[in-house]
Protein backbone atom coordinates (compact mmCIF):
# COMPACT_ATOMS: atom_id res chain seq x y z
CA UNK A 1 0.00 0.00 0.00
CA UNK A 2 2.94 2.31 0.68
CA UNK A 3 6.51 1.81 -0.48
CA UNK A 4 9.53 3.42 1.17
CA UNK A 5 13.01 3.54 -0.30
CA UNK A 6 15.89 5.41 1.32
CA UNK A 7 19.18 5.97 -0.48
CA UNK A 8 21.73 8.78 -0.74
CA UNK A 9 19.96 10.97 1.86
CA UNK A 10 16.65 10.78 -0.05
CA UNK A 11 13.47 8.96 1.00
CA UNK A 12 11.03 8.04 -1.77
CA UNK A 13 7.52 7.52 -0.39
CA UNK A 14 5.31 5.90 -3.02
CA UNK A 15 1.55 5.48 -2.82
CA UNK A 16 1.11 1.93 -4.10
CA UNK A 17 -2.58 1.44 -4.88
CA UNK A 18 -2.54 1.95 -8.65
CA UNK A 19 -5.66 -0.16 -9.15
CA UNK A 20 -7.68 2.53 -7.33
CA UNK A 21 -5.56 5.50 -8.48
CA UNK A 22 -3.78 5.61 -5.09
CA UNK A 23 -6.96 6.63 -3.30
CA UNK A 24 -6.99 6.90 0.49
CA UNK A 25 -8.46 4.39 2.85
CA UNK A 26 -8.04 4.19 6.61
CA UNK A 27 -5.01 1.93 6.33
CA UNK A 28 -3.18 4.15 3.85
CA UNK A 29 -3.88 7.21 6.02
CA UNK A 30 -2.31 5.42 8.98
CA UNK A 31 0.66 4.24 6.89
CA UNK A 32 1.39 7.74 5.62
CA UNK A 33 1.17 9.23 9.10
CA UNK A 34 3.45 6.64 10.66
CA UNK A 35 5.93 6.81 7.77
CA UNK A 36 6.35 10.58 7.99
CA UNK A 37 6.56 10.44 11.78
CA UNK A 38 9.39 7.93 11.44
CA UNK A 39 11.19 9.82 8.66
CA UNK A 40 11.43 13.01 10.69
CA UNK A 41 13.64 11.11 13.15
CA UNK A 42 15.93 9.47 10.58
CA UNK A 43 19.11 11.53 10.50
CA UNK A 44 20.27 10.02 7.21
CA UNK A 45 17.17 11.36 5.42
CA UNK A 46 17.48 14.95 4.23
CA UNK A 47 14.88 15.11 1.44
CA UNK A 48 11.58 13.27 0.91
CA UNK A 49 9.88 12.69 -2.44
CA UNK A 50 6.17 11.83 -2.33
CA UNK A 51 4.82 10.13 -5.44
CA UNK A 52 2.20 7.73 -6.74
CA UNK A 53 2.44 4.50 -8.71
CA UNK A 54 0.41 3.99 -11.87
CA UNK A 55 -1.41 6.65 -13.87
CA UNK A 56 -2.49 8.90 -10.98
CA UNK A 57 -0.87 10.76 -8.10
CA UNK A 58 -3.80 10.37 -5.69
CA UNK A 59 -7.52 10.26 -6.42
CA UNK A 60 -8.71 11.27 -2.95
CA UNK A 61 -10.97 8.94 -0.99
CA UNK A 62 -11.37 5.29 -1.95
CA UNK A 63 -14.92 4.30 -2.99
CA UNK A 64 -15.01 1.35 -0.58
CA UNK A 65 -13.87 3.63 2.22
CA UNK A 66 -16.57 6.11 1.25
CA UNK A 67 -19.09 3.27 1.39
CA UNK A 68 -18.00 2.44 4.94
CA UNK A 69 -18.05 6.11 5.97
CA UNK A 70 -21.63 6.42 4.75
CA UNK A 71 -22.62 4.03 7.55
CA UNK A 72 -20.49 5.61 10.27
CA UNK A 73 -22.03 7.38 13.22
CA UNK A 74 -21.19 11.02 13.89
CA UNK A 75 -18.66 9.96 16.54
CA UNK A 76 -17.01 7.53 14.14
CA UNK A 77 -16.82 10.23 11.48
CA UNK A 78 -15.15 12.55 13.99
CA UNK A 79 -12.48 9.91 14.68
CA UNK A 80 -12.00 9.28 10.98
CA UNK A 81 -11.64 13.00 10.20
CA UNK A 82 -9.17 13.43 13.07
CA UNK A 83 -6.99 10.66 11.64
CA UNK A 84 -7.04 12.29 8.21
CA UNK A 85 -6.26 15.71 9.67
CA UNK A 86 -3.36 14.24 11.64
CA UNK A 87 -1.91 12.77 8.44
CA UNK A 88 -1.91 16.11 6.63
CA UNK A 89 -0.54 17.91 9.68
CA UNK A 90 2.26 15.35 10.06
CA UNK A 91 3.39 15.80 6.46
CA UNK A 92 3.00 19.57 6.65
CA UNK A 93 5.14 19.82 9.79
CA UNK A 94 7.83 17.39 8.67
CA UNK A 95 11.17 19.17 9.22
CA UNK A 96 12.63 17.69 6.03
CA UNK A 97 11.92 19.24 2.60
CA UNK A 98 9.10 17.30 0.90
CA UNK A 99 8.78 17.27 -2.90
CA UNK A 100 5.55 16.19 -4.58
CA UNK A 101 6.07 14.34 -7.88
CA UNK A 102 2.69 14.89 -9.54
CA UNK A 103 2.63 12.89 -12.76
CA UNK A 104 -1.14 12.37 -13.00
CA UNK A 105 -4.48 13.19 -11.43
CA UNK A 106 -4.71 14.65 -7.91
CA UNK A 107 -8.31 14.89 -6.76
CA UNK A 108 -9.91 15.94 -3.48
CA UNK A 109 -7.61 14.85 -0.68
CA UNK A 110 -4.94 14.21 -3.29
CA UNK A 111 -4.75 17.96 -3.86
CA UNK A 112 -4.34 18.26 -0.11
CA UNK A 113 -1.24 16.07 -0.34
CA UNK A 114 0.19 18.42 -2.96
CA UNK A 115 -0.60 21.42 -0.76
CA UNK A 116 1.28 20.09 2.28
CA UNK A 117 4.45 19.46 0.27
CA UNK A 118 7.09 22.17 0.17
CA UNK A 119 7.77 21.89 -3.55
CA UNK A 120 5.47 20.40 -6.18
CA UNK A 121 6.52 19.46 -9.70
CA UNK A 122 3.82 18.41 -12.16
CA UNK A 123 3.58 17.22 -15.74
CA UNK A 124 1.13 18.70 -18.29
CA UNK A 125 -0.91 15.50 -17.89
CA UNK A 126 -1.69 16.26 -14.24
CA UNK A 127 -5.26 17.24 -13.41
CA UNK A 128 -6.67 18.65 -10.18
CA UNK A 129 -10.07 19.21 -8.58
CA UNK A 130 -11.67 19.92 -5.24
CA UNK A 131 -14.45 17.53 -6.16
CA UNK A 132 -15.98 17.14 -2.70
CA UNK A 133 -18.96 19.39 -3.45
CA UNK A 134 -19.97 16.97 -6.22
CA UNK A 135 -20.63 14.47 -3.42
CA UNK A 136 -22.38 16.90 -1.11
CA UNK A 137 -19.23 17.29 0.99
CA UNK A 138 -16.52 19.92 1.46
CA UNK A 139 -12.67 19.88 1.34
CA UNK A 140 -12.65 20.33 5.09
CA UNK A 141 -9.41 19.05 6.63
CA UNK A 142 -7.31 20.12 3.65
CA UNK A 143 -8.74 23.65 3.57
CA UNK A 144 -6.15 25.32 5.87
CA UNK A 145 -3.26 24.05 3.74
CA UNK A 146 -4.89 24.69 0.38
CA UNK A 147 -6.05 28.23 1.21
CA UNK A 148 -2.59 29.04 2.53
CA UNK A 149 -1.08 27.72 -0.72
CA UNK A 150 -3.37 29.15 -3.39
CA UNK A 151 -5.04 32.04 -1.56
CA UNK A 152 -8.60 32.75 -0.51
CA UNK A 153 -9.77 34.04 -3.87
CA UNK A 154 -8.79 30.99 -5.91
CA UNK A 155 -10.00 28.62 -3.20
CA UNK A 156 -13.33 30.38 -3.04
CA UNK A 157 -14.02 29.68 -6.71
CA UNK A 158 -12.54 26.19 -6.94
CA UNK A 159 -14.08 24.87 -3.70
CA UNK A 160 -17.54 25.90 -4.91
CA UNK A 161 -17.38 24.78 -8.54
CA UNK A 162 -15.52 21.53 -7.97
CA UNK A 163 -14.29 21.94 -11.54
CA UNK A 164 -11.21 20.22 -12.86
CA UNK A 165 -8.20 22.35 -13.71
CA UNK A 166 -4.95 21.63 -15.49
CA UNK A 167 -1.31 21.84 -14.49
CA UNK A 168 -0.80 25.29 -15.98
CA UNK A 169 -3.66 26.62 -13.87
CA UNK A 170 -2.18 24.89 -10.83
CA UNK A 171 1.11 26.64 -11.58
CA UNK A 172 -0.56 30.02 -12.03
CA UNK A 173 -2.39 29.84 -8.68
CA UNK A 174 0.63 28.53 -6.76
CA UNK A 175 -0.45 24.96 -6.08
CA UNK A 176 2.55 23.60 -7.98
CA UNK A 177 5.88 25.28 -8.55
CA UNK A 178 7.01 23.81 -11.86
CA UNK A 179 5.38 22.11 -14.83
CA UNK A 180 7.74 20.07 -16.98
CA UNK A 181 7.30 17.48 -19.76
CA UNK A 182 6.84 13.96 -18.44
CA UNK A 183 10.20 12.86 -19.81
CA UNK A 184 11.90 15.63 -17.79
CA UNK A 185 10.05 15.05 -14.52
CA UNK A 186 12.60 12.83 -12.81
CA UNK A 187 15.53 14.88 -14.04
CA UNK A 188 13.92 18.05 -12.67
CA UNK A 189 13.32 16.42 -9.31
CA UNK A 190 16.91 15.18 -9.18
CA UNK A 191 18.09 18.74 -9.82
CA UNK A 192 15.92 19.97 -6.95
CA UNK A 193 17.26 17.26 -4.68
CA UNK A 194 20.83 18.24 -5.59
CA UNK A 195 20.08 21.86 -4.63
CA UNK A 196 18.49 20.84 -1.33
CA UNK A 197 21.35 18.53 -0.39
CA UNK A 198 23.75 21.46 -0.61
CA UNK A 199 21.89 23.21 2.21
CA UNK A 200 22.25 22.81 5.94
CA UNK A 201 19.63 20.31 7.19
CA UNK A 202 19.20 22.21 10.45
CA UNK A 203 18.78 25.46 8.53
CA UNK A 204 16.10 23.96 6.28
CA UNK A 205 14.21 22.58 9.27
CA UNK A 206 14.43 25.98 10.95
CA UNK A 207 13.25 27.70 7.78
CA UNK A 208 10.16 25.48 7.71
CA UNK A 209 9.50 26.22 11.37
CA UNK A 210 9.85 29.93 10.68
CA UNK A 211 7.41 29.76 7.77
CA UNK A 212 4.81 28.08 9.97
CA UNK A 213 5.38 30.66 12.68
CA UNK A 214 4.75 33.54 10.27
CA UNK A 215 1.26 32.15 9.75
CA UNK A 216 0.34 31.61 13.39
CA UNK A 217 2.20 33.91 15.78
CA UNK A 218 1.42 37.52 16.65
CA UNK A 219 3.99 39.99 15.33
CA UNK A 220 5.67 40.63 18.68
CA UNK A 221 6.10 36.90 19.38
CA UNK A 222 7.29 36.32 15.82
CA UNK A 223 9.86 39.10 16.17
CA UNK A 224 11.24 37.54 19.36
CA UNK A 225 11.34 34.12 17.73
CA UNK A 226 13.24 35.33 14.67
CA UNK A 227 15.82 37.17 16.79
CA UNK A 228 16.44 34.16 19.02
CA UNK A 229 16.51 31.63 16.20
CA UNK A 230 19.02 33.45 14.01
CA UNK A 231 21.29 33.98 17.03
CA UNK A 232 21.08 30.25 17.84
CA UNK A 233 21.87 29.22 14.27
CA UNK A 234 24.82 31.60 13.96
CA UNK A 235 26.58 29.89 16.88
CA UNK A 236 25.50 26.35 15.97
CA UNK A 237 28.07 23.96 14.40
CA UNK A 238 26.16 24.05 11.13
CA UNK A 239 25.94 27.83 11.09
CA UNK A 240 29.60 28.21 11.99
CA UNK A 241 30.62 25.84 9.21
CA UNK A 242 28.45 27.66 6.69
CA UNK A 243 29.87 31.06 7.60
CA UNK A 244 33.47 29.78 7.53
CA UNK A 245 32.93 28.12 4.15
CA UNK A 246 31.51 31.36 2.73
CA UNK A 247 34.45 33.40 4.01
CA UNK A 248 36.95 30.79 2.80
CA UNK A 249 35.23 30.57 -0.61
CA UNK A 250 34.58 26.82 -0.40
CA UNK A 251 31.58 24.53 -0.20
CA UNK A 252 30.38 23.87 3.35
CA UNK A 253 30.73 20.41 4.80
CA UNK A 254 27.46 19.84 6.63
CA UNK A 255 27.79 16.73 8.78
CA UNK A 256 24.68 14.72 9.46
CA UNK A 257 22.83 16.39 12.29
CA UNK A 258 19.34 15.98 13.68
CA UNK A 259 17.30 18.94 12.33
Amino acid sequence: MLELRVADYVAQVTLNRPEVHNAFNAELVTCLTETFEALREREEVRVIVLQGKGSSFCAGADLNWMSDIANYSYAQNLDDARALARMFETIDHCPKPVIARVHGAAMGGGVGLVAVCDIAVATPQARFAFSEVKLGLIPAVIAPYVVRKIGYGHARALFLTGERFDAETALRIGLVHRVVPAEQLDETIQQLIAHLLQNGPQAMASAKMLLHATQTLPLDELRSLTIARIAELRVSPEGQEGIRAFLEKRKPNFALERP
